[in-house]
């Protein structure tokens, strides 16, 4: 799959940006996509940044590649396998280790469209990877993020995140039970239970945002911010794996309206770096592709039947996040 024509990074980093000298980063997934483009180039901007990836030839591959791009840059790789709470744990721990302050997390890392099949602790794979450990890695990681004084939780949900409301079945024990893989029509015309639990993990990461935001008020936490965005359609080896495994037919016409990987990072590298930035602020196209403009949250993302089905999810999978 070709990359399309990056047309929109280059503004967003000229005018959407600040200097991160002295500032340090936390990123999820960054082997490849919008998560290596958001790491690459917060280094750029300054930023000591961490690498949370599962230990691979991808994520070893990765870090050279960054190390060359970005000569200088400070990168320190932190092995962290999102389909393993016991993993979570110890990256969170490891990142308490090396500093005592974190100014951004960004819960980048994302699958999609998977088959219905258990991790290791039971759980959906999509919901695992995508809010679960999330979820918990920001609760580990909440003590590094209030001794900053612009302490910012950025969140990255899509397009996906339009749909029914969340059930609390999707957060419980239940990988493997969960409506099945779906036939290759319902796949490609994304309506089949792939698809339906991938829209419960994007709507549950931006209700997490939403839920943050209004909790990080109640605590009078001035000095933290919990912000969204979404990539629009971008060309990602994200689509790649899901094709891999008969969730998405790559030879479609859809994927020929992609934005570059490069565009599809700008949303959440606004939300790391934009100084203008506030709590709640949601940074993406307003449809598939397009400018990372702020653009307004959908009444549903901060629904309280849906803050509740999240929350009371999240902390019956990992336990309580007191904020």
């Amino acid at each position: 799959m070709s990359q399309p024509e990056t047309k929109h990074l280059p503004t967003v980093l000229a005018e959407h940006t600040r200097d991160m000298s002295g500032q340090v980063v936390a990123v999820t997934g960054t082997t490849s996509g919008t998560g290596y483009v958001c790491a690459r180039e917060l280094a750029r901007l300054g930023a000591r940044v961490f690498l949370l990836n599962r230990p691979s030839a991808r994520a070893t591959a990765a870090l050279e590649r960054l190390r060359e791009e970005v000569p200088g840059g400070a990168f320190e790789a932190i092995a962290c396998d999102l389909q393993d709470f016991e993993s979570v744990r110890a990256a969170a721990a490891a990142v308490r280790d090396a500093t005592d302050r974190l100014d951004v997390l960004c819960n980048n890392a994302g699958v999609m469209a998977l088959p219905d099949q258990a991790t290791k602790d039971g759980y959906d794979v999509q919901m695992q990877t995508n809010v679960l450990s999330h979820f918990l890695l920001t609760k580990e990681l909440f003590p590094l993020l209030k001794q900053s004084g612009d302490g910012r939780v950025v969140n990255h949900t899509s397009m996906a995140r339009l749909g029914p409301p969340l059930e609390a079945r999707y957060f419980g024990k239940n990988g493997g039970d969960l409506g099945g893989d779906g036939d290759d029509g319902d796949n490609a015309a994304f309506n089949s239970p792939r698809w339906a639990r991938y829209h419960q993990t994007k709507l549950a990461n931006a209700v997490f945002t939403y839920d943050l935001k209004q909790r990080f008020e109640r605590a009078g936490l001035s000095n933290l911010k919990a912000l969204l965005a979404h990539p629009g359609l971008a060309a990602t080896s994200l689509q790649v794996t899901t094709a891999e495994t008969g969730g998405m037919d790559l030879s479609s016409g859809f994927m020929s309206q992609a934005q570059s990987a490069e565009d599809g990072a700008t949303g959440i590298l606004r939300a790391c770096a934009d100084p203008a930035a506030k709590s709640g602020d949601f940074y993406g196209p307003e449809r598939w592709t397009g400018f990372p403009d702020k653009i307004t949250p959908e009444p549903e993302l901060s629904d309280a039947d849906n803050l509740r089905v999240h929350w009371e999810g999240c902390e019956a999978a990992v336990g309580p996040f007191a904020i």
